[in-house]
């Protein structure tokens, strides 16, 4: 028997039998990884597995390449903050669904996991959310080998009026380094580069070119899938907070 005991966020659930569910969770030492919780729809166990919840977990399962069965213990629920806020909602929602599609099984991520838990406890605190699910999304496409260098231009090697990325290769491109190729580039808004106005119409600005990458290289890097729709939602929802 194999077995392990890690700390975990829960990402998603799904039905298995009459009174089982497969839960889907991401932790240090063993990244996203699978397996059957038995009686996880009863009135005990159901509360517990919403998704962001803060588990402690134990694995096991006669070989290493079976789905196996997780026990779990809640740590905290971060079930309180979504549900009060729709920014927030949005947000957990689009950070579970972006993991689940996105990280390969079973590999660990750490640092990026000690990340994701401080975004997570950031839930609810919509003054600072957005900005941090921003640099979160520059973290994944840097996790995952698709990362943005906005240090200098890709063009003439300059780090001057840079107002431009490169969609080809991720680079940071000047002004004068477009030329004719201007209106083929992305926005390179000043606090995706780590500095200028934060506010959220900005941020969803920055996002807007994160997300070009995401769907276009790392999500198209693992088949033709479509970008999460949760990531969308949570996009309007910065917006309309921009608009309050």
């Amino acid at each position: 028997m194999i077995e392990w005991q890690d700390e975990a966020a829960l990402l998603a659930t799904r039905p298995f039998g009459e009174t089982s569910v497969i839960v889907e969770v991401f932790s240090a030492a063993h990244g996203r990884h699978a397996g059957v919780v038995r009686g996880g729809t009863s009135r005990k166990v159901a509360p517990l597995l919403q998704p962001g919840a803060q588990l402690s977990v134990a694995w096991k399962a006669r070989l290493d390449s079976h789905l196996g069965s997780f026990t779990v213990e809640p740590i905290r629920s971060r079930a309180a903050a979504a549900m009060g806020d729709r920014l927030a909602l949005a947000g957990l929602n689009a950070v579970c669904s972006l993991l689940v599609m996105v990280l390969p099984e079973r590999e660990s991520h750490p640092a990026f996991y000690d990340r994701t838990i401080a975004l997570l406890d950031l839930l609810g605190q919509s003054d600072v959310w957005p900005l941090a699910y921003l640099r979160w999304e520059q973290a994944l496409l840097d996790e995952m080998g698709f990362g943005l260098d906005l240090s200098a231009c890709a063009v003439r090697g300059v780090n001057e009026e840079l107002i431009y990325v490169s969609p080809k290769s991720g680079r940071a491109v000047s002004r004068e380094g477009a030329g004719a190729w201007a209106d083929r580039m992305l926005p390179l808004p000043e606090v995706l580069a780590g500095k200028g106005d934060a506010s959220n119409a900005e941020i969803a600005k920055a996002l807007g070119t994160t997300g070009y990458f995401i769907e276009h290289r790392l999500i198209k890097s693992l088949g033709d899938r479509p970008v999460p729709a949760a990531r969308a939602r949570l996009l309007d929802a910065i917006l309309r907070a921009s608009a309050d």
